[in-house]
């Protein structure tokens, strides 16, 4: 008989946090998509698209932050909230060079959000870690 052949993994990310951000990015993807749709088809208002997005970002962040946790297996906190950190600068900086958008306290708002909700991604992450 014939030996089985192997099939070669997909190369993995070597970074927990670059990992993370590659899915934040994804989740980011996926929510502004579900805003926009609930803006356009549904009756949600344009005044309250600044309360959404912030949940949006926080639920990005936490998903990031749990890539990252699980991969790393220890500091879920560090290495979510580093994420968060990285991920609300990145978000700031886009929206800097993009839309021209300035520093108020919804950047400081946001950088918070995306620390809190990546340190405890990170933390749900490692813990679940086999």
């Amino acid at each position: 008989m014939n030996p089985i052949k192997q099939i070669a993994k997909p190369p993995q990310i070597g970074s927990p946090v670059l990992a993370g951000i590659l899915f934040a990015i994804l989740w980011l993807a996926a929510g502004a998509l579900l805003l926009s749709l609930l803006l356009h088809f549904g009756n949600m208002k344009e005044n309250s698209l600044p309360a959404f997005s912030m949940g949006v970002h926080g639920l990005s962040s936490l998903a990031g932050g749990f890539v990252s946790g699980r991969r790393s297996g220890k500091r879920g906190w560090y290495y979510g909230g580093m994420l968060g950190v990285l991920y609300g600068l990145l978000i700031l900086i886009i929206g800097f060079l993009a839309a021209d958008a300035h520093l108020s306290w919804h950047s400081g708002l946001l950088l918070a959000i995306a620390f809190l909700a990546g340190a405890f991604g990170g933390m749900i992450g490692v813990n679940t870690k086999k």
